[in-house]
């Protein structure tokens, strides 16, 4: 796979990586939040709470709003879309790979079976 075709997916690990932004993301799952109160759940600055909310934005899992004073913030599911193709395609190898080796391995067995169903007769 080219480098291009997993930087969403690298930007959406990245996110996921900090347990910070992993809390935002469960506490938007129940409904938009402004970042005061994402700041306060976290205990953290509004300032510190931007930077994460930048990481999530960037990764496309978050998208703010700002009406007024307040910037209101919401799931994206556009990043989660990105880590998920990413592992749909990393599964699809594996079961493939995983596939060859079972039938490798029952190649094997039958023939090992084979061998001794000769030797018996012998």
């Amino acid at each position: 796979m080219l480098k291009y075709e997993s930087e969403g997916a690298d930007q959406v690990f990245h996110a996921l990586a900090d347990a910070n932004r992993r809390a935002v993301i469960e506490r938007l799952t129940r409904g938009p939040a402004s970042v005061s109160e994402l700041a306060a759940m976290l205990g953290v600055t509004v300032a510190a709470m931007v930077q994460h909310l930048r990481v999530l934005e960037d990764s496309e899992l978050v998208r703010s709003e700002k009406v007024g004073r307040v910037r209101t913030c919401q799931i994206d599911p556009a990043g989660l879309r990105n880590a998920e193709e990413w592992l749909r395609r990393q599964r699809t190898a594996w079961e493939h790979r995983l596939d060859r080796l079972g039938a490798v391995l029952d190649d094997q067995t039958d023939d090992q079976q084979d061998d001794q169903t000769k030797e018996s007769r012998s």
